[in-house]
């Protein structure tokens, strides 16, 4: 049974209704479907104007709930991105480095005798930690001057809070100078612990470092002779270390920075935060290369095998700062370190050629300097890459 529209006048209403939608239809997405429409049974089967605004009406609630569901699936796309990169967040924030992540320290148990001091009382005795009684800095801490009530001097370091390394180096310090005592080797007093804080306590060593005296005390310059009473002090704690204490100690940081002087220009050995222990089974440590640039063996640095030959090497490095008055590492110098703008001059030398280029211009010619450089040449000559000998 065919369809046949019914003939209306172009004025009527109805006509005009019909021109209208037919006009709005041409301009909407819906009409490029009535002629799909049209071609199947349903649309075969509308005989009407009625019909057709029903069938109008049917594709356009379609239509919307389409349009419905492409904004659900729009939310949940967009829901699901939020939560991967939430979680993506959460895994960085889980992968920040060590130094970042608040640090759960476990319990700690010092060696029996080694005294305990209390938070607040050392506050009281560094004056709150003052800038003015600010002695140095390090790489994980601040060291101060502090007065105890009794009147005695000590140094006070603190180390850095949720600091993994900082946590190492005081148990290292604790667990290490407690058990040892010697003339040039720097006293602990003692160590506190309170909450995350972290603090050791020294003997208080008046005259600063042998880096202050060499290359920032604009008044003054060292002799021959105390330089070299420097230099043997030195030798003496390090050779203790090596040999006397049971197990050995490898010290891993020797430098100008952290041998002390006291009133009287005694070298004390100070800073045991890097120091491991060597056993008499062990031919070597292995370990990860700590230290600091410009001291360190060339050997320990490839391999990270640490022996005691490591520390001394680090020595001769020191005895050649005492000899030149120049840094292991000049940040205006052509040359990368010490040993190599030292190094020809040294071979010529151990060949009977001459120190002088080399010895500090600020010493001046004296027998003592003649006696000191043929003490060294010797000194030097066994810290050589060839041979190293025991520092005692």
């Amino acid at each position: 049974m065919s369809w046949t529209p019914s003939k209306q006048d172009k004025n009527s209403p109805s006509a005009i209704e019909n021109n209208n939608h037919d006009h709005n239809l041409k301009f909407s997405p819906l009409r490029k479907l009535l002629p799909l429409l049209h071609e199947t049974s349903i649309g075969k089967s509308l005989g009407s104007s009625e019909d057709e605004a029903i069938l109008v009406g049917a594709i356009a609630g379609a239509s919307f709930l389409l349009f419905l569901i492409l904004i659900v699936v729009c939310c949940c796309c967009c829901f699901c991105r939020n939560k991967r990169k939430q979680k993506h967040k959460s895994n960085g924030d889980h992968k920040r480095k060590s130094s970042d992540i608040p640090l759960q320290m476990p319990p700690y148990q010092a060696p029996l005798g080694t005294s305990s001091f209390k938070y607040d009382d050392l506050a009281t005795a560094t004056r709150g930690f003052d800038k003015s009684m600010l002695l140095g800095q390090g790489g994980f801490g601040y060291v101060y001057k502090g007065v105890l009530p009794n009147g005695k001097k000590i140094a006070v370091k603190t180390l850095k809070a949720n600091s993994r390394q900082g946590e190492r180096e005081f148990q290292a310090e604790v667990d290490i100078i407690s058990g040892v005592h010697h003339h040039h080797l720097v006293s602990l007093d003692g160590y506190c612990i309170s909450g995350d804080k972290r603090l050791l306590v020294y003997e208080y060593i008046p005259n600063r470092t042998l880096d202050y005296h060499l290359h920032r005390n604009r008044r003054s310059v060292i002799d021959c002779s105390t330089r070299l009473k420097i230099a043997l002090g030195a030798a003496k704690g390090f050779a203790y270390l090596h040999e006397e204490c049971n197990p050995r100690i490898i010290h891993r940081d020797i430098k100008a920075a952290n041998i002390l002087i006291d009133s009287q220009y005694e070298a004390k050995v100070a800073d045991f935060g890097l120091a491991k222990l060597s056993y008499d089974n062990n031919t070597h440590v292995s370990t990860r290369v700590m230290g600091t640039f410009g001291y360190l063996a060339p050997e320990y640095a490839k391999t990270g095998k640490l022996t005691e030959k490591s520390d001394v090497f680090s020595y001769g490095v020191m005895l050649l700062e005492l000899i030149t008055g120049r840094r292991p590492v000049e940040p205006d110098s052509d040359v990368d370190c010490l040993i190599d703008w030292a190094g020809p001059t040294l071979m010529q030398a151990s060949e009977g050629g001459s120190y002088e280029d080399i010895v500090d211009p600020r010493l001046g010619v004296t027998i003592t300097r003649r006696r000191w450089i043929a003490w060294l040449h010797v000194q030097l000559l066994a810290l050589g890459m060839q041979q190293r000998n025991a520092l005692k």
